[in-house]
This record gives structure tokens, C-alpha cells and sequence, in this order.
């Protein structure tokens, strides 16, 4: 079920965020309120000028897409030791090589994925209660982004294994050996999805991003949800303008 949220930001900043793996404006104090959120995000350094300047902004509002004969992403994912860490942005699950989507023939390996709440990608101009981004990186430096919308239903018992072990402070990072966890777990059973061309959410913004957007949202209870945002807060990029992209969906 879709919700309509005012989002309320997150004083938040360390190192480490889906934004970095672009590069650049390390240190550089962001989060989600005041005068390191969002809208002053380009300001805050000359790395992070996209933010502002950029045409193909994530997240977006997914408006009724173009259907077409798409190839199914290939997911390889692999069960792997629960490594996660509080990167005073969002909760992320960093992963070791060996999972991997392949996407027109290319090959994109899993580097973590993290959380938002409430969703930063929007459908009908309404927020999902979290998104899930796993976040892929080509051997020719391409970023390919999946994102998976969770509605406030039942337990994840999947995530309950991780929620177990959230670190409670920013900076904090757990490698537990006696919990593993498959990310093709926290996939809905039908995959079929939206695609488009995009940027990452968090600074320096870097465009040139492959997004897939699956369309139906997994479950996470509404318990799972308050103990994410008790220990982050809600932390979603508002959506940027569509301005001349195409999404299309699976057919």
C-alpha cells in the first residue's frame, strides 16, 4: 500500500555512502535537513555541483511507462556472512565478490545495498514505507542501481536476521559470522521492473547510472520500519525532474 509522506531529513554524515563510490568530496559534511540537505547539496562542495546542475537526477517519480520487450535482469546473487554497517547515512549490507546481475550481456557485480525511508523513488507522486537500492559496479566502472519498494505488511524474516544486528551509532560495522543472508531473498517474486537512466541519490550525484525499479514492493513490518528509522531517520533524496528521459517497463 502506498503512502503519501512528507519527508522529515536526517542530520547525518560520515565517509562511507553509495555517493562516494563516484569519487570525490570526502569529509564533506552532507545529510537530509538544514543547510547540509538536499537542496543545498551543491553548494556544500565544487564535487558535488551535479546535484544541482545535473538533467538525469535520481530519484525520480515513476509515471506511467512506456512497456517494451526488455531482457530480464540475470540475477546471480550468493549467500554470504552478514557484514553490515551504520554509515551515519543509511544501514548498508556490504557484500564480497561473487554476486552478480548481468544486463544486456554485461555484467555488474553487487557491492552493497543500504536502505530508505520513506522511499526516494515515488510512484503516482506517493512513497513506498522503505526502498531497498543494490547498488552493482561493471568491470568498466558502470554503476547499475535495483531498487525494491517495502510496504508495511508482515515481518521480513530476512531482515529480521539483519535488524538483529543493526548498529545502533554512525560508524559502527558488525561482520557476523554465525548469520548469512542471500539477497535474492529481499526480491519480489515477479521481477518485473522499470528502467531508466539516472544518477546516484546521495552526493557527489553522479549521473550515467542504470536504474531498475522493481514494481511490486516486498514486505517489511511496520515494527522493522520504526527500528530503521529510530536508529537513521528518514533519509530520501526528494525526486528530481524527469525533464526529457524515457522509463520503460517489462512488458
Amino acid at each position: 500500500m502506498l503512502r503519501s509522506v512528507r519527508v522529515l531529513p536526517l542530520v547525518a554524515a560520515l565517509t562511507y555512502s553509495a555517493g562516494a563510490l563516484a569519487g570525490g568530496g570526502h569529509g564533506v559534511h552532507w545529510g537530509y535537513e538544514g543547510h547540509g540537505g538536499p537542496a543545498h547539496w551543491a553548494e556544500l562542495s565544487k564535487e558535488y555541483a551535479v546535484c544541482g546542475t545535473g538533467t538525469r537526477q535520481s530519484p525520480i517519480d515513476i509515471p506511467r511507462a512506456i512497456r517494451a520487450e526488455i531482457e530480464p535482469i540475470q540475477f546471480d546473487y550468493k549467500q554470504a556472512k552478514l557484514d553490515i554497517l551504520n554509515n551515519g547515512h543509511t544501514i548498508q549490507v556490504n557484500r564480497g565478490q561473487g554476486s552478480s546481475i548481468t544486463v544486456d550481456g554485461e555484467k555488474f557485480e553487487l557491492l552493497q545495498f543500504h536502505f530508505h525511508t520513506p522511499s526516494e523513488n515515488t510512484v503516482g507522486g506517493k512513497h513506498h514505507d522503505m526502498e531497498m537500492h543494490l547498488v552493482h559496479k561493471s568491470a568498466k566502472g558502470q554503476l547499475a542501481v535495483v531498487g525494491v519498494f517495502l510496504k508495511a505488511g508482515a515481518e521480513n524474516a530476512v531482515l529480521a536476521k539483519a535488524w538483529q544486528h543493526m548498529p545502533a551509532h554512525a560508524g559502527d560495522k558488525k561482520k557476523v559470522a554465525s548469520v548469512s543472508l542471500n539477497p535474492a531473498d529481499l526480491l519480489p517474486a515477479d521481477r518485473t521492473f522499470s528502467r531508466f537512466n539516472g544518477s546516484l541519490t546521495t552526493p557527489p550525484c553522479s549521473e550515467g547510472v542504470k536504474w531498475f525499479v522493481m514494481q511490486q514492493p516486498i514486505d517489511v513490518s511496520a515494527s522493522q520500519v520504526k527500528k530503521f528509522a529510530k536508529v537513521v531517520g528518514e533519509n530520501a533524496r526528494p525526486t528530481q525532474p524527469l525533464n526529457d528521459r524515457f522509463v520503460l517497463t517489462t512488458l
